[in-house]
């Protein structure tokens, strides 16, 4: 199974989540895998990529606006929302963008 999301034809949007980590676990990974899950079950969303060496970067990607704003305010999400604040992240940022254009390459496998 691939770890790049099967999104479709252009136009969609892209949440692109970018964090840098506090000391320790405290139930981070656990909460990401939940939120995870949980995003995809919210109507809208397509798919997620995320990676994590020193700076942590997840981006989602969405149908429309309304969805991702839907998903912001998913009461579970508000929780792990808050939970970063207070203890995950020393700093974050989220950007939501519209793609326009996308293509990609991937190797014939024998």
């Amino acid at each position: 199974m691939s770890d790049i999301a099967q999104t479709p034809q252009p136009p969609y949007y892209a949440v692109i989540f970018t964090s840098e980590r506090t000391e320790g676990g405290h139930g981070y990974v656990e909460m990401a895998d939940e939120m995870v899950e949980l995003a995809s079950l919210q109507s809208g969303f397509l798919g997620v990529e995320s990676a994590r060496e020193g700076v942590g970067i997840t981006v989602s990607y969405w149908d429309s606006l309304e969805a991702i704003h839907k998903w912001k305010q998913n009461e579970r999400h508000v929780v792990a929302q808050r939970k970063g604040m207070s203890e995950w992240y020393s700093k974050y940022k989220t950007r939501i963008c519209k793609v326009e254009r996308d293509y990609g390459y991937e190797a014939a496998h024998e």
